[in-house]
């Protein structure tokens, strides 16, 4: 399989290291902007401003794209969605398939546990520009499409006002060099339940990509998820 990167930040350098060792991979594309790049998928790890470009290029070259940026806003979501109509694109803000397993987890619980009080919080290292992750807001998604679309979402807390029934409270915290964690807590009347995913090294992001780029490869195009590729 011939991999295009798209961005050269450190998950795509990450990305051709572990690539490079693995002997049914090609790296035949490693730029910020895609030009004349020859490959059979684009694995994009980049910034959210530079997906666009790169959208017009796998659409105008019929090349698939596994989409790990975020921070993007409605507007590039729906160039991605229109996109995905024309080429196969898998679009997952996390390919962990810890956090996956986590995603299925919560809806699980969420609709068992539809009267108490749902709490997410998530920590990443210094340098990250975007708050909430990505991975938070799909967890707050997956428990409000669970919970059939009543609930609201509440980014950290100030002023003089109890919690309402129907918020979920999303709370980021930056610091030192924490890869990524992740946990939605249930608060009960006398009892509390937590589920906690922690990222130990960046490398399950790279493999979870490429197990992603693999699937992909000859579907249809539509508009995927890692829920497609663990299935």
């Amino acid at each position: 399989m011939k991999i295009i990167i798209h961005g050269r930040g450190t998950m795509s350098s990450l990305l051709k290291s572990v690539a490079e060792t693995e002997e049914d991979l090609e790296i035949t594309g490693f730029a910020d902007e895609l030009t004349e790049e020859k490959g059979d998928i684009i694995i994009d790890f980049s910034h959210f401003s530079r997906i666009p470009n790169m959208l017009k290029f796998a659409v105008n070259n019929n090349i698939p794209i596994v989409i790990c940026t975020t921070g993007y806003d409605d507007k590039i979501l729906g160039q991605i969605k229109e996109a995905s109509s024309k080429i196969p694109i898998l679009l997952s803000s996390n390919t962990s398939i810890g956090i996956n397993l986590m995603n299925d987890l919560v809806s699980k619980i969420s609709a068992i546990l539809n009267n108490f009080d749902i709490e997410i919080l998530e920590t990443h290292h210094n340098k990250k520009a975007d708050s909430p992750s990505g991975t938070a807001k799909t967890l707050f998604n997956i428990i409000n499409e669970t919970l059939e679309n009543k609930m609201n979402l509440v980014n950290g807390r100030e002023g003089n006002h109890k919690r309402d029934k129907n918020e979920i409270g999303m709370h980021s915290i930056r610091g030192g060099s924490v890869v990524g964690e992740h946990r939605v807590i249930f608060y009960g009347d006398d009892e509390s339940i937590e589920i906690k995913h922690t990222a130990m090294s960046k490398k399950i992001f790279v493999h979870g990509a490429i197990k992603s780029a693999k699937f992909l490869i000859g579907k249809k195009p539509n508009l995927y998820s890692m829920k497609d590729v663990l299935s």
